[in-house]
């Protein structure tokens, strides 16, 4: 049996019921300059139980997709948000 794909990001939101948005981040190298660069990807996250708020870091893993845009589910909250509200910027300014 294939291992599914796992990675580690930060919700960013939480506004609707057992979903959640998670940014993921990864570091690629520029084809030209080799400089590192940060990427970003979001994803929408299936949290059956509402557990993740705000600013927390989650690993989620692959699955079957749950609906139009979600195929990742919650596996764990590998650390909570120590601020109960946290804004986060758009990077990209």
């Amino acid at each position: 049996m294939a291992k599914l794909k796992s990675l580690t990001g930060t919700v960013i939101s939480d506004k609707m019921q057992k979903t959640r948005v998670v940014r993921v981040m990864h570091k690629v190298k520029h084809p030209i300059y080799g400089k590192i660069i940060k990427r970003y990807n979001k994803f929408k996250v299936h949290d059956e139980k509402n557990l993740s708020h705000l600013g927390d870091v989650v690993k989620i893993s692959l699955c079957r997709p749950v609906s139009k845009e979600k195929s990742f589910r919650l596996m764990e909250i590998v650390k909570k948000a120590s601020v109960a509200h946290v804004e986060l910027k758009d990077e990209q300014q």
